[in-house]
């Protein structure tokens, strides 16, 4: 089968086509591929790397306040479709899938207007402004929340799969994870991780917390600044507790979250669909801080999904600080039935098939099912 994938602009777009491709590739191994993005996007770095075929366009976002910038987007968008629809004549996918990020405009679009076959997936509670415009033209519309397939009430078929990212962690080994970080095999592991650059309120309360966590009382916790923020955050620690120690681990960025991942008893993290979807297919509890500045409030509606079913504990940025972080994760870690609780609860959310549920219905919409 051929295969146009298409998202951009953060990893959390980008990652969920990645997995589709890769579940493709474990289904099918002469599966063709090529990934559309966009030219200013984190996809025109990351996707090489994946050893998938890339090319890209030049797309920007709408603005929401009036704009001359909103004229220039829309002459973008159109020079996108038609440059979508060359690719598209020349690639002659059998189906096309959009994940998310102004680049799927275009390209979705130009499918649809060719005939091809094409399926969007929303990552997000609250369905970003692309896929909104896109669910009206899109022949499958996934969603990975279940209960927010009303968002696309005039789309023509929409279904729940999750978010397929959750599919990538379930096979990571939880000793590799130890071992990378240096930690003993079963002990409790607190990550807490601001995203992969790092997020300055969560730092600031990572560091405040610290003196509050004592000697650990033999939980080690992870703390992932953030390459921006390592540094100064690193040594603020050591001028409080003295020096670093053995309990805390203090790193820039974790290369194999995957398998950090699969050894984490607790998660203090923002609330981004891909991770949420890594997290709860691994069934960890999570403390949730959603960030405040993104579009729709979108990642509080994100973690509201999992407080409401027993999965989270939600902690919004205003009211965060060192004493209320060790409050809430104290909470969790300090009884080991509340953490069963909700890591079960977790775990009932995941979706560890997500990326087989995509990969058959891109199949049903190309007419490859065997």
């Amino acid at each position: 089968m051929r295969i146009v994938l298409s998202g951009g602009g953060t990893g959390g777009h980008i990652y969920p086509a990645v997995a589709v491709a890769r579940q493709l590739e474990s289904e099918d191994s002469e599966s063709t591929f090529l990934y559309i993005g966009g030219t200013r996007g984190l996809e025109s770095k990351l996707v090489p790397q994946e050893n998938i075929p890339f090319k890209s366009i030049d797309i920007t976002g709408f603005r929401r306040k009036l704009s001359m910038d909103n004229v220039k987007t829309v002459m973008r968008f159109l020079k996108g479709v038609k440059a979508s629809k060359e690719m598209l004549r020349e690639f002659k996918p059998d189906v096309v899938i959009g994940t998310g990020g102004y680049v799927c405009g275009p390209v979705v679009y130009a499918a649809s207007r060719l005939g091809i076959p094409t399926l969007i997936h929303e990552q997000n509670a609250i369905p970003g402004l692309t896929n909104r415009f896109l669910s009206r033209y899109a022949s499958t519309v996934a969603v990975s929340f279940e209960g927010t397939e009303s968002a696309f009430p005039g789309s023509k078929h929409v279904i729940y799969t999750g978010n397929p990212r959750a599919t990538t962690v379930t096979t990571a080994s939880p000793q590799r994870g130890f071992a990378s970080l240096g930690i003993p095999d079963n002990s409790t592991v607190v990550l807490v991780v601001g995203g992969s650059q790092g997020a300055k309120a969560i730092n600031k309360a990572m560091i405040e917390m610290a003196p509050f966590v004592g000697k650990g009382n033999g939980v080690h916790y992870v703390y992932v600044t953030g390459e921006p923020y390592f540094e100064d955050t690193r040594a603020e620690l050591r001028q409080k507790l003295g020096s670093t120690p053995n309990w805390l681990h203090v790193l820039p960025y974790v290369h194999n979250m995957p398998e950090v991942l699969a050894c984490t008893s607790l998660i203090v993290n923002r609330a981004g669909a891909s991770f949420l979807a890594e997290i709860t297919a691994l069934g960890i509890p999570s403390v949730l801080i959603p960030s405040p500045n993104v579009t729709n409030n979108h990642q509080e509606a994100n973690a509201r999904q999992l407080e409401r079913e027993g999965a989270a504990v939600v902690l919004l940025e205003k009211d965060l600080n060192g004493k209320a972080l060790y409050e809430a994760v104290q909470a969790i870690i300090g009884t080991e039935a509340v953490r069963q609780k909700m890591s079960a609860a977790s775990k009932r959310l995941g979706k560890r098939d997500s990326a087989a549920i995509v990969t058959n219905e891109l199949r049903r919409l190309a007419g490859k099912q065997s």
